[in-house]
């Protein structure tokens, strides 16, 4: 039997954000998917229901502002933008859902959102971390500045048109911000001695945007348990490349994670 999932829009910082919440059992915690640098709601495909459906929780998926359906970013990004989202804006969505204690489970620029996130606040259940950035390597500056050229001469522009209100705006609120200069030295490893909850971190050893390093960092320096999972012949998405070993790891890292769970939103 299909999951219910309702899509709205709501309010977050003075901007309409759309939503979707997917099941509604309130005995488990809620899985909140935070996308990519380039993704959305849409863009997520049916992996959220997938996930739902896998481990029997409920879910709630997002476009930011600048993304997908939610209102169209009209101001260049500060540096600052993945704390922002982070600090200011995913607090306020989680408020005004009613969603405490959450599982995050966040794709690349997603992944830096929630270890951020978790780092400033303890009530996190879990983290499901695709691909996360920590700090920005060289791999992933050369392979943004191929997707820009990409960008400038194919059709890429009209296929994220398909995903997003604005793929002009989406894309340059993304791309200029990686290449920025004063990007170069971004470095998210600080939060790390703070996040004390489980993480499960998953990347493809393709991955044409980051290094295991990353993932290296977390094991290092997060002070929760930590799984790892390098996943061969998988590039920067492994729900896409390898969705059938990552279903199968979320839905035994979610499955230790709620075996003694109350309820608890």
């Amino acid at each position: 039997m299909p999951i219910h999932a309702d899509t709205f829009f709501l309010t977050i910082q003075n901007k309409n954000i759309e939503v979707q919440r997917i099941g509604s059992d309130t005995s488990k915690p809620t899985i909140v998917f935070l996308h990519e640098g380039l993704g959305s709601m849409a863009l997520w495909r049916d992996f959220p229901s997938q996930v739902a459906g896998a481990t029997n929780c409920p879910a709630i998926v997002y476009s930011r502002y600048g993304y997908g359906n939610s209102d169209v970013s009209r101001a260049p990004r500060p540096v600052s933008y993945l704390h922002d989202e982070a600090l200011i804006c995913l607090p306020e969505l989680l408020e005004k859902l009613a969603v405490r204690n959450p599982i995050l489970l966040g794709h690349s620029d997603g992944g830096s959102i929630a270890l951020i996130y978790a780092g400033e606040h303890d009530q996190v259940k879990g983290l499901i971390l695709l691909a996360p950035h920590l700090f920005v390597e060289e791999i992933s500056i050369a392979s943004i500045v191929a997707v820009k050229a990409a960008f400038e001469t194919t059709d890429l522009r009209e296929k994220l048109g398909l995903y997003h209100r604005d793929s002009g705006s989406t894309f340059r609120g993304w791309n200029d911000i990686w290449l920025n200069p004063d990007f170069r030295s971004w470095n998210i490893e600080g939060y790390l001695p703070n996040v004390k909850c489980p993480v499960l971190a998953i990347q493809g050893l393709d991955d044409q945007y980051g290094t295991l390093a990353q993932l290296d960092a977390i094991a290092r320096q997060a002070q929760g348990p930590v799984e790892l999972v390098h996943l061969p012949n998988c590039g920067h998405s492994p729900h896409r490349d390898q969705s059938e070993t990552v279903l199968a790891a979320i839905r035994t890292f979610v499955a230790r994670l709620t075996a003694t769970t109350e309820p608890n939103h």
